[in-house]
């Protein structure tokens, strides 16, 4: 089982981030653009796991170098099904340089937008250092 699957499975918000580059990217399954380094992904990755419930990966696929991992996910939002995938780029150091995460179906992705959306001032203050990181 990979060390990031572990992680989020345990919740353990720490391990998460301690698996992070400092200069990795977040690629949002619903937002336009791009979120560059370790504090803003470390805060939104602690918000996805206050939003998703009965999450849980149900299949890892790996590339033979190591530097590509595919989890596939199932969650609810707001009581709507939600069905995923985090694909982790790792950098030369073994840390993740890129996580970009894809959802389905639309009423999922949807419930997922409103729901980060409600967190996004948290994460934004979290990032920021203005409030400590809570546990999860």
């Amino acid at each position: 089982m990979h060390p990031f699957r572990q992680a989020v499975e345990a919740r353990d918000a720490a391990a998460v981030e301690a698996l992070l580059a400092d200069d990795v990217v977040f690629i949002s399954p619903v937002a336009y653009k791009p979120y560059p380094g370790k504090a803003i992904t470390a805060a939104i990755l602690r918000g996805v796991m206050r939003v998703f419930e009965d999450f849980h990966y149900v299949r890892e696929i790996a590339d033979a170098g190591g530097r590509d991992h595919v989890l596939m996910f199932r969650a609810t939002v707001n009581g709507r099904q939600v069905h995923g995938s985090d694909f982790l780029h790792f950098d030369d150091d073994g840390l993740i340089g890129e996580l970009t995460v894809m959802v389905r179906p639309l009423s999922g992705a949807n419930a997922l937008a409103e729901a980060m959306g409600a967190q996004f001032e948290r994460i934004r203050r979290e990032a920021m250092g203005e409030v400590a990181p809570p546990a999860v």
